[in-house]
């Protein structure tokens, strides 16, 4: 598949679904608590592999590769900043050989670069353009459908992430942030400075993922719908983790659970749904069938 058959999707007006989420999910599978998920590129692909199948076989349209950390600063914090170009080659392989056999297109994640920008930490907007400028290139020429810069919360480190990405490809770029703080990221953006500010860049769409709850995530969509006409990403978390008694998180919103909500998220303006932490193939199968049902009621 092209880029051209997601911007083709789009404008079709057709409700595309997304993934769930991959940490959480890998770290059922065995990933330790505080390992990066991107180590099992290399390390256990098996399992990245299958996790990617999962989520296509449950209705996924869009799957994302498993680069949110990936950059070579973020893999430099790990000490692995000399796998970079090979984990987000070989990621990329890896979902494409889901797509190509499922259909779904590929969306290839870059994730915050693990440091603050200037004045509030030492990385300079011009490094940390550099930082996605390459990574952009490597997912670009690996194969990848469309890109996406997610889980964003500075609006300075975000225009760097598209200069970088547009300055090295042609592909549709989605941009998305997570408002962790209710309808606010921990640099105290609001959806609507998102929309108002970054909607003039050349995105294919903008989005919300991570967050809170359920109920904050769809306030922040409503409010991001009314400052941008360009289509809405939105993977919200299934819901507040809990830690259990061994430590690993829980999510108490079930599959059916958030399933009921897709036309909510769907009459507010999403176009794009999935989920993040929490969200397993089970949840997207569930909130798959519950689009197919509203694109069939819609027919």
């Amino acid at each position: 598949m092209t880029s051209k058959s997601f911007l083709e999707r789009l404008q079709s007006g057709q409700i595309l679904v997304l993934d769930g989420a991959t940490g959480t999910n890998l770290q059922r599978r065995g990933l330790p608590v505080g390992t990066p998920s991107d180590l099992w590129v290399m390390d256990n692909p098996d399992a990245v592999t299958e996790l990617h199948r999962q989520f296509a076989e449950a209705g996924s349209d869009i799957i994302l590769t498993n680069t949110f950390g990936s950059s070579r600063l973020h893999l430099g914090h790990a000490g692995l900043a000399d796998r970079f170009e090979q984990t987000n080659r070989r990621a990329v392989e890896l979902a494409r050989q889901v797509a190509d056999t499922t259909g779904a297109l590929v969306g290839g994640s870059m994730g915050p670069l693990g440091e603050m920008l200037q004045p509030y930490g030492l990385l300079s907007e011009q490094d940390a353009e550099a930082a996605y400028t390459e990574q952009a290139r490597v997912l670009s020429e690996a194969g990848v459908d469309l890109l996406v810069v997610e889980t964003q919360y500075d609006l300075n480190e975000a225009r760097a992430a598209i200069r970088g990405a547009r300055s090295v490809t042609g592909l549709p770029i989605v941009c998305s942030f997570s408002y962790d703080r209710g309808t606010r990221t921990m640099m105290g953006v609001k959806p609507s400075q998102v929309g108002n500010e970054l909607s003039e860049m050349g995105v294919a769409a903008l989005g919300i993922n991570c967050g809170r709850s359920l109920e904050d995530n769809l306030k922040a969509l409503k409010e991001l719908r009314q400052a941008t006409g360009l289509p809405v990403w939105f993977k919200p978390n299934a819901g507040l983790p809990r830690t259990d008694e061994d430590g690993s998180l829980h999510y108490e919103v079930t599959p059916e659970m958030m399933a009921a909500h897709v036309a909510e998220w769907v009459e507010a303006g999403a176009q794009l749904v999935g989920g993040c932490c929490g969200t397993s193939p089970e949840h997207l199968k569930a909130i798959a069938q519950a689009v197919r049902s509203l694109q069939r009621s819609e027919n």
